[in-house]
């Protein structure tokens, strides 16, 4: 499992290969993983899922970004995104990248792009949540968020249970809205736990210390053992229903995820578009190897 995923992490890195899946388009299996190419299409997908009663949060997927030039270019798209989420009158927000907006180029650029951002989406009441890239970029990440949040309230982060400093992280987080998950990078044994089961422990442990804060907590997991869990825990501490919500990924589990909306839990998918999908596949599969079937049966059937 550790060689399977290593391998695919490699190739999410690799460029030339990200070059050539945009002239591919939406295939390879990706098109069960990701909502179109464009804002068109992504919107049909985020309209269906509302009238099932879920909520998105939308990924404008770009990656490999070098220059200043790149990054405004992705912020754009960004911003048109959240045009759209308001014209449409769509229920979503969006997840964004801060390497995707210039994290790598300079770091004050990016913050700058991210106020952009920001202050357009909390002009449509549109919050925004800063995905969490491997560990090299967290302190960055979280550094840029402290800046947000002195003059921004619609905004939060990602915490990665398989990382030690994890459970402080929460902490010291404890009035911001988090999106908690168990981790999709592979990282060293210095700073993370490489065990499913400790993984596990961890990221339970992190839920239950949030559910009990006052920030909001997005529960992002496909593991209905774990669900399971946090479900007897809300109960026995009478948890409010609206201060948390489940989260799974666009193409994941969809008959389970209509039924924990049906059940009356708050509910988003994580729903990601554009023609830089070639990254996030990739990593998908690392995450989840049983779905190299898909890529199988999507390259037999062309």
């Amino acid at each position: 499992m550790g060689v399977t995923k290593s391998f695919f992490i490699a190739l999410s890195k690799n460029q030339v290969l990200n070059s050539a899946a945009k002239k591919w388009g939406l295939k390879l299996g990706a098109g069960k993983m990701v909502a179109g190419t464009d804002i068109q299409s992504m919107m049909q997908s985020v309209k269906e899922l509302n009238s099932n009663g879920i909520s998105a949060t939308i990924d404008s997927l770009g990656e490999f970004v070098h220059t200043k030039e790149e990054a405004v270019r992705a912020k754009d798209a960004i911003l048109r995104t959240l045009e759209a989420i308001q014209s449409h009158s769509v229920n979503a927000h969006m997840s964004v990248k801060l390497t995707q907006i210039g994290l790598d180029i300079d770091p004050a650029f990016c913050l700058q792009n991210i106020q952009e951002i920001v202050a357009a989406a909390e002009k449509y009441d549109i919050f925004i949540n800063l995905d969490m890239e491997d560990y090299a970029h967290l302190q960055q990440t979280l550094d840029i968020l402290e800046a947000l949040l002195k003059q921004y309230e619609n905004v939060g982060t990602v915490i990665q249970a398989y990382l030690y400093r994890s459970e402080k992280d929460v902490e010291n987080l404890q009035n911001v809205r988090l999106r908690l998950v168990k981790g999709a990078y592979k990282e060293s044994v210095e700073v993370s736990l490489q065990e499913k089961k400790e993984i596990d422990e961890n990221y339970l442990k992190l839920i239950k210390i949030h559910l009990q804060a006052p920030g909001y907590t997005s529960i992002a997991t496909h593991d209905h053992h774990i669900i399971g869990q946090v479900k007897t825990f809300i109960k026995e501490k009478n948890i409010p229903l609206d201060s948390f919500e489940f989260q799974m990924l666009y193409g994941f589990r969809s008959e389970m995820q209509k039924d924990l909306a049906k059940e009356g839990f708050a509910f988003t998918t994580y729903v990601p578009f554009g023609q830089d999908w070639y990254a996030y596949y990739m990593r998908r599969l690392a995450e989840r190897p049983q779905n190299i079937n898909l890529a199988l049966k999507s390259l037999v059937s062309r």
